[in-house]
């Protein structure tokens, strides 16, 4: 499914509303000015409000067709789950402009 590609002014968020952040992008492609994660980029959770929180996220599907350093790029309608909980994180807000199949 297509969406728009993330890059790291993307705003993503855990299920429990924690803030993540990628540890790391793709120095290869930008977009709006920014560059891009890949889904091999790990995100590092902060904010979780719960007792065992969301500390880490791994995006496990990203773009099928488009890759930037032989990775699947993120885009918005990618997956991607949080350790240690095992729930899903999404983006919320992120550029519209590049769109990845």
């Amino acid at each position: 499914m297509p969406g728009p590609i993330l890059h790291l002014d993307a705003t993503v968020l855990c299920m429990h509303g924690g803030q993540a952040f990628p540890t790391a992008s793709s120095s290869r492609v930008f977009v709006s000015g920014m560059p891009i994660t890949t889904i091999t980029i790990s995100y590092t959770v902060t904010g979780c409000p719960l007792e065992s929180p969301c500390v880490t996220a791994q995006w496990v599907v990203g773009a099928e067709r488009v890759t930037s350093e032989g990775q699947p790029v993120v885009i918005m309608t990618g997956m991607a789950t949080c350790v240690p909980t095992g729930t899903p994180q999404g983006p919320v807000n992120a550029q519209t402009r590049a769109i990845a199949t």
